[in-house]
């Protein structure tokens, strides 16, 4: 029985009304926070982020409570103090609610809360003193940031955990994370062969899993992912030091987009499966395109991700994440991608990382560094999608050799990929509206199919 609450097909709705009622109070408790006001301001001339991507949650008095229901909230079941009714919308992405039953009436959020990736950093930009509530490594911390006109501004730090309830973290708990820290930093992602690097993945998950469980192990994992994907893109670098200015870090993550060659595929959902990732939609855009993705998610972490492979026709109504797929005469751009890289699981990284902006003004502001961004390959007023430029890599000769005796790509295009190297990584510019959860299955095959390097490739030859 999945835990993910999913609506038929994968028809993800569009909950304009329930957001329109999110920012309402979050607008209202904004009025009467100075502090979060200029933070907001701040967060959308400095970052290219709005306020509202990075609420976690606020609270309300108990008059409230039917309001939000009428909107499509439901009571979700999480660790919470007993006078506090948590309300989530259960197929969009939205920030929940707070209900709290004994706090007096009051017109606006009494409390609001506000979730960058690490307190310590965010604190330490504000110049912010107050003591934290949760040990280091406790799966929930909270500390007051501004207290004004009866409302309380308050800031978060998660680790693996959905819940409200401030649990200290047991002894020896603190060094076991910092460990998991280390086993996923240190795995040894290029072996002498790709069996022996998958082999090792699953050591070093078994591993953290044991330190730490499953949804702290989920969390580091992905932590690390980013990082390693950030030092191999510069645009990612860029857009993150402007969010550490306010003390943000990634915490905007919308989803993380693993490509995978045909052999390892199986592995890398069985690998996600064992972090708490979940199937949710399978994607497949037609014969000419060529290539499926899995979603996986897991609600508790908040870890989206979107898994590419090459597919054949004859591939795509069956489960396609649940065999090993056989080996083929061609390969498509995410093939490709990863014969010239290696897999995002092993020695790649992740293709792209996918964060929630303004999309608009994030174009214009990355524009100011330097930063170009590709068309958008969704422009709906719902889903907003857009790649940086590409992150040239080098390619491994060797690579580009055992390519070539399979006869997978020509000599002209060989010789092109060692002396030019090959599009490697994005930063994906996304903007969702109406809580949307869901993803543009055309337009997504668009924008594989653009990011081709082969394709790539004689583009730039012809200019």
């Amino acid at each position: 029985m999945s835990s993910l609450q999913t609506p038929d097909n994968f028809n993800w709705p569009l909950a304009y009304e329930a957001e329109a009622l999110l920012s309402t109070y979050i607008n209202a408790f904004l009025e009467r926070n100075s502090f979060a006001r200029t933070l907001a301001q701040r967060m959308h001339a400095e970052t290219g982020t709005e306020f509202f991507e990075w609420t976690d949650s606020f609270v309300v008095s108990k008059g409230h409570e039917a309001t939000f229901r009428a909107a499509g909230f439901v009571t979700e079941q999480v660790e919470a103090p007993a006078h506090i009714i948590v309300l989530a919308h259960p197929h969009a992405m939205l920030p929940r609610v707070r209900v709290c039953t004994r706090s007096p009436e009051s017109t606006a959020p009494i409390a609001l809360l506000i979730r960058p990736e690490f307190l310590a950093d965010f604190m330490g930009r504000h110049g912010l003193t107050g003591d934290i509530e949760g040990a280091p490594c406790a799966r929930f911390r909270t500390v007051t940031v501004s207290q004004e006109n009866g409302t309380t501004l308050r800031a978060c730090e998660r680790l693996g955990y959905r819940g409200f309830l401030v649990h200290e973290p047991p002894a020896g708990f603190a060094a076991a994370v910092l460990q998991v820290r280390e086993l996923w930093r240190t795995r040894k992602r290029d072996c002498a062969n790709d069996d022996e690097g998958v082999q090792q993945a699953f050591v070093v998950l078994d591993r953290c899993i044991g330190l730490v469980g499953r949804d702290v192990a989920c969390e580091l994992f992905f932590a690390e992912e980013r990082d390693f994907w950030m030092f191999r893109n510069r645009a990612g670098r860029v857009q993150k030091r402007r969010q550490d200015q306010l003390g943000l870090g990634w915490a905007n993550h919308d989803h993380h987009t693993f490509r995978c060659s045909r052999r390892y595929f199986p592995d890398l959902v069985k690998f996600m499966e064992k972090l708490g990732l979940e199937k949710r939609e399978r994607f497949y855009a037609g014969a000419e395109a060529g290539w499926g993705a899995q979603v996986m998610e897991t609600a508790t972490v908040g870890i989206v991700v979107f898994a590419d492979v090459d597919l054949l026709p004859e591939e795509v109504n069956e489960d396609y994440a649940a065999k090993r797929l056989p080996e083929v005469s061609f390969v498509r751009t995410v093939g490709l991608w990863c014969g010239l890289h290696g897999d995002s699981f092993l020695q790649a990284g992740m293709h792209h990382l996918e964060a929630r902006f303004n999309h608009p003004l994030l174009r214009e502001q990355l524009a100011a560094e330097g930063i170009a961004t590709m068309k958008p390959f969704s422009d709906f007023p719902f889903l907003k999608q857009a790649f940086t430029e590409g992150e040239r890599w080098k390619v491994d000769p060797r690579r580009v050799e055992v390519l070539l005796q399979k006869g997978l790509i020509t000599p002209p295009q060989a010789a092109g990929f060692v002396k030019d190297g090959a599009i490697g990584s994005h930063l994906e510019n996304l903007e969702r509206k109406g809580g949307f959860k869901g993803f543009n299955q055309k337009a997504v095959s668009a924008i594989i199919a653009a990011t081709d390097p082969r394709k790539v490739q004689e583009a730039a030859h012809a200019h």
